[in-house]
């Protein structure tokens, strides 16, 4: 049984080992629209897709079918160890009383997430110390949240926002920004990079003062920039964003 990682979309960005796990499954369980990235499928692999908000009932699944001798892959977008479903599975594999999932050879295949191609085509936003922050308080409480982006915000790392905002949670990428802007100049540079990987890919280059929350949505990746974070000119127009590996003497000397 083994746990991919897509990545982003695009099939040239999707690791090699994880196309050869796909190849040789016979049963695909995942959400539906990553399901769909995954293919093309050949003929009698059987596809198990479910809603996104199904992930334990997709890992007791999968091994409930590995335990019986199948082939079994789980699909993730991205990462699968980035806020999607190789926490799921290790997590029912913890719980689980049936000795026969315990049993089953379980492997983890790494892709691309959404950031580290966001950060690619904008340059180097990601080039020193950062977090990766989901927004989404579906499954922990708003106050932790907060309390994550400001202890980041303070700290001065570049910050990776995952799950910014949905027609359900369309007030925190706000309160958020906010927040952000109580630590951070507003010309602190910020990547906004959406259907990053995929045919409607757009990537833009703005500046927390500027960033406005209707720009964003749930196939959006948020970049926050930290206090060395620059940009400089392109050829092409647009801006290259990058962070340099090192801090001025003085600020590695009070640190």
């Amino acid at each position: 049984m083994a746990v991919i990682g897509l990545g982003p979309g695009a099939p040239e960005l999707m690791a090699p080992a994880v196309r050869a796990e796909l190849d040789q499954a016979q049963d695909i369980v995942g959400y539906t629209t990553y399901v769909r990235m995954a293919g093309p499928f050949r003929a009698g692999q059987r596809i198990l897709d479910s809603d996104n908000r199904c992930e334990m009932e997709r890992a007791r699944l999968a091994f409930e079918l590995a335990a019986q001798g199948r082939r079994v892959v789980v699909v993730s977008s991205g990462d699968p160890g980035i806020f999607a479903m190789a926490a799921a599975v290790v997590e029912a594999l913890d719980q689980a009383e049936d000795l026969r999932w315990h049993q089953v050879d379980l492997a983890i295949l790494p892709g691309i997430s959404a950031a580290q191609v966001a950060a690619a085509r904008a340059g180097a936003p990601l080039g020193h110390d950062f977090c990766v922050l989901s927004l989404s308080d579906n499954l922990k409480p708003w106050s932790q949240i907060e309390r994550r982006l400001a202890l980041a915000a303070q700290a001065d790392l570049v910050i990776a926002l995952y799950n910014p905002s949905s027609k359900a949670r369309p007030w925190q990428l706000g309160q958020a920004l906010e927040l952000l802007r109580r630590h951070r100049d507003p010309s602190t540079p910020v990547i906004l990079g959406r259907d990053v990987g995929r045919p409607a890919e757009q990537v833009l280059a703005t500046t927390l003062g500027e960033i406005r929350p209707e720009q964003v949505d749930m196939r959006t990746v948020v970049i926050i920039g930290s206090s060395l974070t620059r940009q400089i000119p392109r050829r092409d127009g647009g801006a290259w964003v990058y962070t340099p590996r090192w801090y001025p003497q003085s600020s590695a000397q009070t640190s």
